[in-house]
């Protein structure tokens, strides 16, 4: 059984141990005591160092836990080990964060924690309950700082299932549970790391809420990760501001006054375009000559094309007595088919047919269709039994 030093010393960052279990390629060692804390609860695993020889990887196997080794161990049976302590104290702040604004989630609207993750950029946690909003959020925000700026006192200690009096959640383990409470307004059963004052939290920030099944997820940041988000997010305001010529603050209108501005851009272009598309239909109905049938047909391959303009040209082509217009795309490759009325011809009907016969879909209307197919050798298929 391996005595977990985490449990009573979460700040323990060096500490010696006794190799008492090897894997058969000796990258995996079991100690008799470990201060490596192994991936449980939502939280990952700590890094460092055994003997010099990185540790990558820490799993929880019950009794005893395994240390992942970046290379083999080595041959002596004591060890000296280092746990990274950025990576620690990171994990502490964001843990501890989370204990903390479960607590003020459930405080402030009875919205209860079903589960936690801490990430490699920022956390989340997971709340049973109403949709969280841009209120909600400001409200548990502004109280969770309170309690970090009070400096509460974060406290272990260890009771029997039985006498675990008063926690947030009640605990399904059995025997003796390790108890993590924020003074006066949290208590939890934990294995995890925490720091010993609110205060070392640190600030807290919470980014977003999205609805996830019956669930609202909350993405958070503290202490470190939080300033140095804050800093990215500013320098990003600040490179925008600068591609605007915007003060910081006018920039979101600066965006929003661009925005606008490109829809109306893009409005009339595809004004334009379809315009243009329509005289194009007329001027290429008055050049082509009628069939022996006295049906006008025309056939156009292109390479890409707007589904609009193309759509735009075909039907006003057609719009004219006795005419057919065939079209063929080959990125993506897809057919369109648009008749008269006159024609004698059902378009719908014939798409539909040929793009199946190619193991493709599609169809319409017996005046204008059009399908797609898998590949280009599909649309010629198409495009020979369309002209048959």
């Amino acid at each position: 059984m391996t005595e977990r030093l985490y449990y009573t010393d979460s700040y323990l960052r060096h500490f010696t141990a006794s190799i008492v279990g090897r894997s058969a390629d000796n990258q995996t060692v079991y100690l008799d005591r470990t201060a490596f804390y192994p991936t449980s609860g939502g939280q990952p695993s700590d890094t460092g160092s055994l003997s010099g020889i990185p540790v990558v990887d820490v799993i929880d196997e019950d009794d005893r836990i395994a240390h992942r080794l970046a290379a083999p161990a080595p041959a002596a049976p004591q060890v000296e080990c280092a746990v990274d302590w950025d990576r620690r104290f990171d994990h502490m702040q964001q843990h501890t964060g989370q204990h903390l604004l479960s607590a003020v989630f459930e405080e402030l609207y009875r919205l209860k924690t079903v589960s936690f993750h801490l990430g490699a950029e920022s956390s989340t946690i997971d709340l049973d309950g109403a949709p969280v909003d841009a209120h909600v959020l400001a409200a548990v925000e502004r109280r969770a700082n309170e309690v970090v700026w009070q400096d509460r006192p974060v406290t272990v200690d260890f009771r029997h299932a039985a006498e675990a009096q008063g926690l947030r959640k009640p605990s399904e383990r059995a025997g003796t549970l390790r108890i993590v409470s924020i003074d006066d307004i949290d208590r939890s059963a934990c294995g995890g790391t925490h720091v010993h004052r609110t205060g070392e939290i640190g600030a807290i920030l919470l980014r977003r809420a999205e609805k996830i099944r019956q669930s609202a997820r909350v993405e958070f940041l503290c202490g470190g990760r939080a300033i140095r988000r804050a800093h990215a997010d500013y320098d990003a305001l600040a490179r925008a501001a600068q591609l605007f010529s915007s003060p910081l603050d006018d920039v979101p209108s600066a965006i929003s006054a661009e925005l606008e501005a490109l829809r109306a851009a893009e409005k009339a272009r595809k004004k334009l375009e379809i315009d243009l598309a329509a005289y194009q239909g007329r001027e290429l109905y008055d050049a082509t000559a009628p069939g022996l049938d006295g049906v006008r047909r025309v056939s156009r391959s292109l390479d890409h094309g707007s589904a609009d303009e193309l759509r735009s040209l075909a039907q006003n082509f057609t719009a004219r007595e006795k005419a057919a217009f065939l079209a063929a795309i080959a990125d993506p490759p897809s057919v369109l088919l648009a008749v008269s009325a006159d024609s004698g011809i059902d378009a719908g009907k014939l798409v539909k047919e040929a793009v199946q016969a190619a193991g493709g879909r599609g169809g319409g209307t017996p005046r204008i269709a059009q399908g797609s197919v898998p590949n280009i050798a599909a649309l010629e298929a198409v495009l020979r039994r369309l002209q048959a």
